[in-house]
């Protein structure tokens, strides 16, 4: 539904002022310091977080000077193109999940990139019917798909904002102009991609100044992104999907520009008739009920949803709420390998294969999957698929095999939004690896995306169906869950997360820490993790096996070490009208979040961070 439009006149001046007081021209002398990184934030007047500060802070610029949620969610991702260009951009795409306080609804924006049309099943296979080495995959045009961000941008803002396009973007656009402040985690991320950005002229002169590595402290601006982004902002998206950005786009996917020397990559596919018949469609939402919340989703391309949902129809056979530490965190990672199997069985993109989607989100199908879960070991690895058809009673037998998980980049980020009034976005985005494709546009200033790797390029048995496999004009799967939580129909709580596959359990985990676990958002976000995603072994961080590595390994669990999983952000509506907005504090260099009008000794003068949430059990 279309919202009225008003107008933000102060904005311009707001956001160029403030990025003045806190960007690079705030220091007077020395090197600059990156802006603070708050992870956590209590107040009034609507909430932002990002993993950035400058994002934030745009996004909290839009609600202060007027905006809803929506527009502050698009300001917030046009700045992270700007100080996050290696995990999301107008090259790549995403899910947008929305809240609207006045009706109630949630819906969602799937912007998921799309393969072009002249891709067939063998696409990522060699000569010899072998599948291609991942890396020389991803460094290529043949894992760009189609972006769908920019049009994602404008169907939110055309669907639930009040503001232009124009006026959304100019935080973004000064950012661009005037440049951040790069922080270790940048020049880190800058560093592992190095010898890739090399290949490409365009890449190295934005990411290598004076072709090194961009120094602590150092500003790094955008021009040619300030110019992609002015002409978003006068022109809307027309030129991006069917004039001169879209020309750009094909030209450099077709004929990735390799610098002298360099060896060459394979060309893409995309052809200016798929950016054409590009659409970022309204889907409906995934939705099930835990513990009495409602708990909505992101739907088919994306397993987010769906993956996310099962599991926790899974848990709640358990009264996880009433059990040890250890006890609750082993039937967390047996239900996560359940959901997985069926993730990796049945979910793709339901336009080119049947999603069983319902019967993978009902209780009955949960029951029956819950009588794998042994309370005191842990299952070998990987466990077969169930059987989603409709028809459940007593513990079924041995399922069917589980399929595949492919192989999914760990970057992407992630945004979530309310405002004064009660809307909520959760936004996820991305543009795949760290880094995308390597490939730069030549004169736009933005990284193009590698997110058709995300398909299965091979079936693992030809016997079994392969719902992931590469088709002409589909969406690969995705583990993007952007996820808000509703009780009697108002939001308390929305969150999401970047790192692949591990975004699925990065969520799980977090809701049952919070709910279950009567941890505070701010301590669920930042506690430690594990991974199962039905495989053999589970990924696990440090302070997680410190904790409680022995006593699961005593009942069966392998973990592979892992130094961090996911970076969370996340908003909660507190009783007496307050929010709270968390961040990562340490994960990829800590996170930012903020209020618009913060409470006067902040988060120290709420006296329960962690009120109760949903029937505990």
């Amino acid at each position: 539904m279309a919202r009225r439009r008003t107008t933000l006149l102060a904005l311009a001046g707001l956001t160029a002022g403030l990025v003045a007081a806190g960007g690079p021209a705030a220091a007077e002398t020395g090197t600059p310091a990156p802006p603070e990184k708050v992870p956590l934030a209590v107040g009034t007047g609507g909430a932002v977080a990002t993993v950035d500060p400058d994002a934030t802070r745009v996004g909290l610029e839009v609600l202060a000077a007027g905006g809803n949620a929506a527009d502050a969610a698009v300001a917030a991702a046009a700045a992270l193109g700007v100080t996050e260009p290696y995990s999301a951009g107008v090259g790549g795409g995403g899910f947008f999940v929305h809240y609207d306080a006045e009706t109630g609804e949630v819906s969602t924006i799937d912007g998921r990139e799309t393969a072009p049309l002249a891709m067939g099943v063998d696409a990522f296979l060699a000569e010899d019917g072998t599948p291609l080495p991942l890396a020389e995959a991803v460094t290529s045009g043949l894992s760009v798909g189609t972006p769908g961000t920019p049009l994602t941008w404008a169907r939110a803002l055309e669907e639930f904002g009040t503001l232009p396009m124009s006026e959304v973007l100019r935080g973004g656009i000064a950012l661009a102009d005037e440049g951040f402040v790069v922080d270790e985690t940048f020049r880190q991320q800058t560093a592992a991609n190095e010898e890739r950005f090399r290949r490409f002229p365009a890449t190295a002169e934005l990411f290598l100044p004076g072709g090194q590595l961009p120094e602590v402290g150092s500003v790094l601006s955008n021009p040619d992104l300030a110019g992609t982004y002015r002409l978003l902002a006068e022109e809307g998206v027309g030129p991006f999907y069917a004039g001169e950005v879209a020309e750009d786009v094909v030209a450099t996917v077709q004929d990735p520009p390799e610098a002298a020397g360099a060896a060459e990559v394979r060309p893409g596919l995309l052809e200016a008739v798929d950016l054409a018949l590009y659409d970022a469609p309204l889907r409906e939402p995934t939705r099930i009920e835990y513990r009495g919340l409602e708990v909505y989703g992101m739907a088919p391309p994306s397993s987010g949803g769906s993956t996310v949902g099962e599991a926790l129809n899974v848990l709640e056979q358990f009264p996880v709420g009433e059990l040890s530490d250890v006890d609750a965190l082993h039937t967390y990672l047996e239900a996560s390998a359940l959901a997985f199997a069926d993730r990796n069985r049945y979910v793709g993109d339901p336009a080119y294969t049947p999603v069983p989607l319902e019967d993978l989100l009902s209780d009955g199908f949960a029951a029956e999957r819950a009588c794998a879960v042994d309370p005191g070991r842990a299952a070998p690895k990987p466990v077969a698929a169930g059987d989603p058809d409709g028809e459940y009673g007593p513990c079924p037998a041995e399922g069917a095999a589980a399929g595949a998980g492919g192989a999914e980049g760990p970057s992407t980020t992630h945004l979530t939004v309310a405002d004064a009034q009660g809307d909520v976005v959760s936004y996820t985005l991305t543009i795949e690896q760290t880094g995308g494709s390597g490939i730069t546009v030549p004169g736009r200033g933005f990284l193009l995306n590698n997110e058709l790797t995300d398909f299965t390029f091979a079936a693992a048995d030809p016997t079994v169906p392969e719902p992931n496999l590469p088709a002409p004009g589909k969406r690969p799967r995705s583990s993007m869950a952007p996820t808000i939580v509703l009780s009697d129909g108002a939001p308390v709580l929305a969150l999401g997360s970047p790192g692949g596959a591990t975004i699925i359990t990065t969520v799980l985990q977090t809701l049952v820490d919070r709910v279950d676990r009567d941890q505070g958002l701010g301590d669920a976000i930042a506690a430690p993790r594990a991974s199962q995603r039905n495989s053999a072994s589970a990924d696990a961080e440090p302070a997680f096996l410190e904790r409680y590595g022995a006593e699961l390994g005593a009942r069966g669990h392998v973990f592979t070490e892992t130094a961090e999983i996911g970076a969370a952000t996340g908003i909660e509506f507190l009783p007496g009208g307050l929010v709270l907005a968390a961040a990562e504090p340490v994960r990829r260099g800590g996170g930012s979040a903020g209020v618009v009008d913060p409470l006067p000794g902040g988060a120290a003068g709420v006296p329960d961070l962690a009120p109760d949430l949903g029937d505990q059990g």
